[in-house]
């Protein structure tokens, strides 16, 4: 399996981007090919003593940063960017794959204008998954389409059903509509029709779920568009942050603490990872033609090869196909 990896994309790049893509080829035996400037990349490499043998680089000299406009990337000057050259060559089979961590409205436009949308879907959607107190959930879309139609809530719900199964092993994944109340009747018109839709959809669909009930375990799959997706990420992000750092000033405030602090290190060593989204690493972009995955921007080594790892169970289990043949079996309903 081919995974093109985007050199540039981030803020730690590309030296973490090239140990992560490293540490991923090492371990989950996947070829990499890695796309940017190619004497910035052998020099990096050089420098902190990385093997780069094996690794395939595809030379695009420019960087699509994060102040562009990303609706710009399949315009002629990006077209040497290290993003725009990996989109490119993932949509022309180049690849089996394709990650960065890059500027998000650039890789959700271009996985919809470059990579192409799976015929029949309307939209594309960011679908990370996050921690809650039971184990993950998935949020989509968390950014990419501020506006929506009912029927893109829809499939929103049967894609992401549909990875949170395949990809994450879950059996009958609940899906949620993310709203202001758990009644029918409640949230805009929007959610009004998507719950419509959403009761005659072949998913494990439960109805309306409030946002203080989605990190409590409240549904597997919670959907929504891309405005309040974001929101419901940044915050989330946010106050998991904020508990950490508060949860720390307490066992480091005094001897007492420090003492107590010792006797469950194990513990909060594992609370910690089960909230940090460099565990589960990247994003899918969902409704595209060729796997395209979304990592943080703040992304490390170790973000990157969990990345590729989902990346490479992404393609594995054939996520693509089964929402191009749920699709299908949708319509011949309808």
């Amino acid at each position: 399996m081919k995974i093109i990896v985007d050199a540039f994309g981030g803020d730690n790049a590309p030296l973490e981007i090239i140990k992560g893509a490293i540490d991923a080829k090492n371990e989950y035996q996947v070829d990499i090919i890695l796309t940017g400037d190619e004497a910035k990349i052998r020099s990096v490499a050089a420098e902190n003593n990385i093997d780069l043998s094996g690794v395939e680089i595809v030379h695009a000299p420019d960087v699509f940063s994060q102040n562009e406009d990303g609706t710009k990337i399949r315009e002629k000057k990006y077209a040497e960017t290290s993003m725009a050259k990996g989109l490119r060559m993932v949509a022309a089979g180049e690849g089996d794959a394709f990650v960065s961590a890059g500027n998000s409205g650039a890789l959700g436009a271009g996985a919809a204008l470059l990579v192409k949308r799976i015929k029949g879907i309307k939209r594309v959607a960011f679908a990370p998954v996050m921690p809650n107190s039971n184990g993950y959930f998935m949020l989509l879309d968390s950014g990419i389409n501020k506006e929506c139609r009912p029927d893109a809530l829809r499939q929103f719900a049967l894609m992401g059903s549909i990875y949170m199964n395949k990809v994450m092993g879950i059996e009958n994944p609940r899906v949620g509509l993310a709203n202001i109340g758990t009644e029918e009747h409640k949230g805009r018109e929007l959610e009004q029709e998507a719950y419509k839709l959403l009761k005659e959809t072949p998913i494990n669909f439960i109805g309306n779920v409030e946002a203080r009930d989605i990190p409590t375990d409240g549904c597997d799959v919670a959907v929504c568009d891309g405005y309040t997706g974001n929101m419901i990420l940044k915050t989330f992000e946010g106050v998991a942050s904020a508990l950490l750092k508060k949860v720390k000033g307490v066992f480091t405030k005094n001897l007492k603490t420090k003492l107590a602090a010792a006797l469950i290190l194990k513990e909060m060593k594992e609370l910690k990872k089960s909230v940090d989204y460099n565990e589960v690493g990247g994003a899918p972009v969902l409704g595209c033609q060729k796997p395209v995955f979304k990592a943080h921007g703040t992304a490390n080594a170790k973000t990157i090869k969990n990345a590729i790892r989902v990346t490479k169970d992404y393609v594995d289990n054939h996520v693509i196909e089964s929402i191009t043949q749920s699709l299908s079996e949708l319509k011949e309903v309808e």
